[in-house]
């Protein structure tokens, strides 16, 4: 699943893809948020740790969950 992030004050969008599922990055994203912690953190498909700050969070978009598709669609 892909998941893109925007930060406020910040031009570009942290985009990663990730093997969780929607339900368990939404109730993270949640959970940090009611909780006032500074930080969350996300692993991507690689492996690679992603930090992102709370306080600066200005929105994240949940992509499909879907496989991507090869090859032309008639």
């Amino acid at each position: 699943m892909e998941i893109r992030i925007g930060i406020v004050n910040t031009p570009r969008e942290l985009n990663f893809e990730t093997h969780d599922t929607a339900e368990s990055v939404q109730t993270t994203v949640v959970k940090a948020l009611e909780a006032g912690t500074t930080h969350m953190t996300f692993t991507d498909s690689k492996g690679n740790t992603v930090i992102v700050p709370t306080a600066s969070l200005a929105y994240i978009e949940l992509g499909a969950e879907e496989s991507r598709r090869i090859g032309f669609v008639v």
